[in-house]
């Protein structure tokens, strides 16, 4: 049986020939909180946390293949109300104002799987701060404590859901809609488009399947080989 990640239309080789200029920095265009503007947000949420067990996160997006926190076990899990859906626009980092791209959030409505982390460390507080303050600092997100089912039982996981209140919450746009986007997108940390693949490839290699990611990133790839330069073929392809 092929994997899944031999069905992938988008490459890294393809999204860096079609994005071959570096975009700069522009601070104003997403106003980051400070350490102390997030720290009663994530007194507030170790508080409700109910028990003394094991910490846990839940990861759907980014967070499955750049975790950036030490972690002692990793186990695929589904949480059930709510799913994984390009519906946070990004203006900063993998995109600008003026072309805005996507990230990953959970919305209202039917399932998701992806990957329960148990974390490391006992100080609460500390452990938590690396990935509260890259989740938390851009306002796009909030933060609550959801049972997530894996095959050795279910845990109560810290999970990362879309704010609607937001003004980057874009609502239910369809998914030509958010191809259109993500496919012109790029910003200092590099194109939308690559923030997908990773994605998608993460999810394939643990063997979820994603209706919305796979038809995304067919969609973008379609979108980035018609916007290719004639010359494009003579740059190197970025693996980074």
């Amino acid at each position: 049986m092929p994997a899944l990640t031999d069905d992938l239309d988008l490459n890294l080789d393809l999204i860096a020939r079609a994005h071959r200029v570096p975009v700069p920095d522009d601070e104003r265009a997403l106003r980051l909180m400070s350490d102390e503007e997030l720290r009663p947000g994530l007194d507030r949420i170790i508080a409700d946390r109910s028990g003394d067990g094991d910490l846990w996160v839940f990861a759907y997006g980014s967070l499955m293949w750049r975790p950036e926190f030490a972690y002692a076990e990793r186990r695929l899990g589904t949480v059930r109300g709510f799913h994984r859906r390009f519906c946070l626009l990004q203006r900063r980092f993998r995109g600008t104002p003026e072309r805005p791209g996507f990230v990953l959030a959970l919305d209202r409505g039917g399932l998701c799987r992806g990957v329960a982390f148990r974390l490391t460390g006992t100080d609460l507080h500390a452990t938590l701060m690396p990935v509260w303050r890259r989740e938390m600092r851009g306002m796009g997100y909030v933060a609550r404590w959801l049972p997530v089912a894996t095959e050795h039982g279910t845990v109560s996981a810290l999970t990362f859901l879309v704010n609607r209140a937001s003004d980057r919450y874009s609502g239910r746009l369809s998914d030509t809609e958010i191809a259109d986007r993500i496919a012109a997108a790029c910003g200092h940390l590099g194109p939308s488009a690559e923030y997908l693949f990773r994605t998608v490839q993460a999810c394939a290699e643990l063997g979820i399947r994603d209706r919305h990611l796979w038809s995304l990133q067919k969609l973008v790839a379609e979108r980035l080989r018609a916007c290719l330069p004639a010359d494009a073929d003579a740059v190197r392809p970025n693996s980074a």
